[in-house]
């Protein structure tokens, strides 16, 4: 981990469970005891870092709570223990509940192994359930995507998903602005549109508000108050989706 910090890594994650998509893992094992992730938060916070955590499986994702980390990714089993040590830790949801969708249509045309089809089954709509539930106990939500398993270009798909699992569209639109950056500690440097933060904007055609998927169809970018793309024509920018 020392490396890693001193090579400029500003979070360090661990893998506290198995994964849908690595071949001999299963989602719902533990891969790090209790000890081991809280040695893991113990050091990163030395340094002013946070310790995100791949966890899918239940025990897992309570094991890295009780250990400290700042976020908790995918938790596809999700638990109502673990959603109230979540709420009592303060610690961050950074799920990806489209992916599920994605990996049975595109792994299935394209003949992806039986194995990540199989644990993708069973681990879609419990992952979802258990966003929902987290939702409604008032869990910190920050957005999450995981592209690269689907097209960067695509991340904003999530944001649909997320309203239809519990989130109005303004906490939607806030888990991937605002909120995310509460997550990493860095609401004062990006987030918001506020006097001092860096200008990172989208504009798109209609209302979010009012039709979330609008924020699929990007018509210009600012980062850091430069345009990086711009469509007069209302033309979305290609792969511009936040």
């Amino acid at each position: 981990m020392r490396e890693l910090i001193a090579r400029g890594a500003d979070v360090i994650k661990v893998i506290a469970t198995g994964a849908v998509l690595t071949a001999g893992t299963e989602p719902g094992a533990s891969e790090y005891s209790e000890v081991e992730l809280k040695a893991a938060v113990d050091e990163a916070a030395l340094h002013g870092r946070f310790v995100a955590t791949h966890a899918h499986g239940s025990e897992g994702i309570k094991r890295a709570i009780r250990a400290g980390v700042r976020t908790v990714e995918h938790a596809s089993y999700l638990d109502d223990e673990a959603i109230a040590l979540m709420k009592q830790h303060g610690t961050w949801l950074v799920a990806d509940i489209y992916n599920g969708d994605y990996i049975s249509e595109v792994g299935t045309r394209d003949g992806w192994p039986e194995e990540i089809l199989r644990k993708n089954r069973e681990t879609t709509q419990t992952q979802r359930d258990g966003f929902a539930k987290a939702v409604k106990a008032g869990v910190n939500i920050a957005f999450g995507t995981d592209a690269g398993i689907f097209p960067h270009g695509d991340n904003a798909r999530q944001l649909a998903y997320a309203v239809r699992y519990g989130l109005t569209p303004m906490q939607a639109l806030r888990s991937a602005s605002y909120d995310s950056a509460r997550a990493l500690g860095r609401e004062q440097d990006f987030g918001a549109l506020d006097v001092g933060l860096s200008a990172d904007m989208v504009a798109v055609a209609g209302d979010p508000l009012a039709d979330i998927d609008q924020m699929r169809a990007v018509h210009a970018v600012m980062k850091a108050g430069v345009v990086q793309c711009q469509q007069a024509t209302f033309t979305p920018c290609r792969n511009a989706s936040p």
